[in-house]
């Protein structure tokens, strides 16, 4: 029979017992992050993907108003975009991008709204970079948002943004946006 220690103030019961069997221990690999894999493809001049929110809403006139984002380098303007996230669809990952960059939440529809391409600058090279674009019915603007510090946003009719956006596929997207009915 077993004899008892006291430990901590309570009663346990010790038993010899044979040494367990050694286990093996494999090291953990951990998952590369979709940005790093993307780089990693860009650096043997793969093109690679990313995700992208257009956050709309309908202006007093009726018209479309969007939503544009600075970016965090260089200030200029830009739509809210991302790298793919592992085990979501594009679409939810370009409703997490708006959330984090623009600090909007609301329903992005199902299908996209279109695509453009963009030279993206890396630390040593450029990559090329097709982006897939999904709309986003903004319902609520929060006051405070992961990236509120580091971006500025606006809300400009759509023509008005295409003039302020850099890449030209994007701003033609901007140009002819078309909301479907809902």
């Amino acid at each position: 029979m077993a004899a008892t220690k006291k430990k901590n103030g309570r009663e346990h019961a010790s038993k010899r017992e044979a040494p367990a069997a050694p286990t093996v221990v494999k090291p953990s690999v951990a998952k590369p992050l979709p940005k790093k894999q993307a780089v990693e493809q860009a650096k043997k001049g793969k093109t690679i993907r990313q995700v992208a929110a257009i956050p709309f809403r309908k202006g007093a006139d009726g018209g479309i108003e969007v939503m544009l984002v600075t970016s965090r380098q260089t200030q200029r303007f830009i739509v809210p975009k991302g790298w793919p996230m592992s085990g979501k669809s594009g679409r939810k990952a370009a409703t997490i991008e708006a959330r984090e960059e623009a600090g909007v939440v609301g329903k992005t529809l199902k299908q996209p709204a279109g695509s453009y391409s963009y030279w993206k600058r890396l630390e040593t090279n450029f990559a090329r970079v097709n982006v897939t674009v999904y709309l986003l019915t903004v319902s609520e603007e929060l006051v405070n948002w992961p990236e509120a510090r580091t971006r500025q946003r606006a809300w400009l009719k759509a023509e008005d943004a295409a003039t302020l956006i850099d890449e030209p596929e994007l701003a033609t997207l901007l140009k002819t946006l078309r909301v479907p009915a809902e």
